[in-house]
């Protein structure tokens, strides 16, 4: 057991109750469907120790068994997955002028939507709609308060810092507070925070095309253009939890170095288009200009390609992903139609020979993403150990 990740493995002593319990529900999670002796062999437990924590799991209604499989000339062996509708996690993003807000079951299945626009989004006002987010989501969601393992709140990153942004995603009296407490206090419940790259990445893993990866990047297209990093099934955040600022790299232009954001992103879009006399101030706007194949749109499209082609390449390099994937507040067709155009590098460690599967993937797209990343958030801490085990 030593080649595999200390965090997916359990152990029969000196480990806590807790770790055990997100090693089976993340492996059953991973499997789909699977049975307590085979739990035991790939965790390293006792079959004892599965039986007990199983029984606990099912008991609290976040296992099912799904019937009976016959495994070689011995008794039908009983199979478990996760029971979807089990618990809800909540979704929060908060935006410069609205609040987003979701509730997802296990399986990822978005139960709620609610947008609440604001005129400011200061501490004061957001943290006063948060428990009626929280109660309209268990309400429509039609599960009761303890089904509630807590909340994911997004917000725009870099966090800490000041001027990074060109003040497009600035919430004001956000930056010298402690938003996670804040916020735990005004919903009553577990909270985590992050940015929405991380958020959007962890939402690929829980139920999307990263299920059942260890180690992937998300390059993700909000206002501006984030990247999440998973590795060994954790978010990489860096010291301050500002890992993943790859929109803030330099890349060449005709004016010298500027930022990759300022050539891939939405507001690059935006301006691009409002250069040509065209607007386009929501997601929906270039959603529409995309599908009426508006040349200004493919042409910002097609200046794309090199500074994309050179990210992906960087991104390879510097964190070796099983892929990477691609998402955010952008058109779906537009994203597709944007990765088959990168030019993929033949000097980068991800072009293997003994390769499988694709480099790049589509994740998730459209206006909730961030918010359904977020509940994600809470939910994959379920799956994934804090702490190692004993050496």
């Amino acid at each position: 057991m030593s080649d595999r990740d200390p965090q997916t493995i359990g152990a029969n002593a000196g480990r806590s109750r807790r770790h055990n319990r997100q090693v089976v529900l993340g492996h059953v999670h991973r499997a789909g469907a699977v049975g307590r002796a085979q739990i035991a062999r790939d965790l390293g437990l006792s079959t004892q120790a599965v039986s007990n924590i199983i029984a606990e799991l099912e008991g609290e209604g976040l296992l099912r068994a799904t019937g009976r499989r016959v495994a070689g000339r011995g008794l039908p062996v009983v199979q478990y997955a996760l029971n979807p509708t089990g618990a809800v996690a909540l979704g929060i993003e908060v935006r410069p002028d609205a609040v987003l807000a979701t509730a997802v079951n296990l399986d990822g299945t978005a139960l709620f939507k609610a947008r609440h626009t604001v005129t400011s989004a200061d501490p004061e006002t957001v943290l006063e709609i948060m428990p009626g987010l929280r109660d309209r989501a268990l309400e429509s969601a039609g599960v009761s308060a303890s089904k509630l393992l807590g909340a994911g709140v997004v917000m725009p990153g870099p966090f800490g810092m000041r001027g990074f942004s060109e003040g497009v995603s600035d919430l004001p009296g956000w930056q010298n507070s402690n938003a996670e407490a804040l916020f735990g206090q005004a919903l009553s419940l577990p909270v985590a925070v992050e940015n929405d790259a991380n958020a959007a990445a962890v939402s690929e893993r829980v139920s999307g095309v990263a299920r059942g990866f260890e180690s992937y990047a998300f390059l993700y297209f909000g206002a501006g253009l984030g990247l999440g990093v998973v590795t060994g099934g954790r978010l990489l955040r860096g010291a301050r939890g500002n890992a993943g600022e790859v929109g803030h790299i330099p890349v060449a232009s005709e004016n010298g170095p500027v930022p990759l954001e300022s050539r891939v992103s939405r507001l690059s879009a935006r301006r691009h288009l409002a250069a040509a006399g065209i607007e386009a101030d929501s997601i929906g706007d270039i959603e529409s200009l995309y599908a009426a194949r508006n040349p200004v749109l493919l042409d910002w499209l097609a200046q794309t390609v090199q500074p994309l082609s050179l990210a992906v390449q960087t991104i390879e390099n510097l964190f070796d992903p099983q892929a990477i994937v691609f998402g955010g507040a952008l058109p779906s067709g537009l994203i597709a139609e944007m990765i088959g155009g990168i030019q993929l590098a033949d000097t980068s460690v991800a072009a293997r020979p003994d390769r499988v599967g694709p480099r790049l993937l589509q994740g998730a797209t459209g206006r909730i993403t961030a918010a359904v990343g977020a509940a994600a958030l809470i939910i994959n801490q379920s799956f994934t150990p804090q702490i190692g085990p004993p050496h």
